[in-house]
């Protein structure tokens, strides 16, 4: 008879609330900032090369537009996904979350745990339980390498 060992993988913590932490301040930045690379180049440009006759218009400004539109296309679905995946946690972790990762300004711990009335100890209990979650959400846990050698 053969029997199916279910073990659950241990999960790296510290790489896993990194990885967590990073999303969250990438949104963070994406809330904040526009791409300066893809406005449109309003400049004459003089050239002393003759155009060629290949039946090919170039235009700077359209293909800024369509960057443009691409960028935010993408922006907009890192964007929501990361709402949706925090509008899943309970109250308490998702206004620490919120607070803490997601308002333009930034707070640190000791002054969102104040605010909201907490001891530090809880703070930091459920704000792990909320990075945890958010991680599993996103599917961005990483897990341990298993360090055990199987012998012959």
């Amino acid at each position: 008879m053969n029997h199916i060992d279910l073990q659950l993988t241990t999960i790296n913590r510290k790489a896993t609330k990194e990885k967590v932490e990073k999303e969250l301040e990438k949104y963070r930045r994406l809330l904040l900032t526009e791409e300066l690379d893809n406005l449109p180049i309003v400049t004459t440009n003089y050239t002393l090369v003759p155009p060629s006759k290949t039946n090919h218009f170039y235009s700077s400004t359209e293909n800024a537009a369509i960057s443009m539109v691409d960028y935010q296309v993408e922006r907009q679905k890192f964007i929501n996904k990361i709402l949706k995946a925090v509008n899943r946690l309970g109250y308490k972790e998702r206004t620490i979350i919120i607070k803490r990762y997601m308002t333009t300004e930034q707070l640190f711990d000791n002054e969102i745990y104040n605010e909201l009335h907490m001891a530090e100890r809880t703070y930091r209990r459920y704000k792990s339980a909320a990075i945890y979650s958010l991680a599993f959400a996103l599917k961005l846990v990483i897990y341990e390498e298993d360090k055990e050698v199987e012998g012959a």
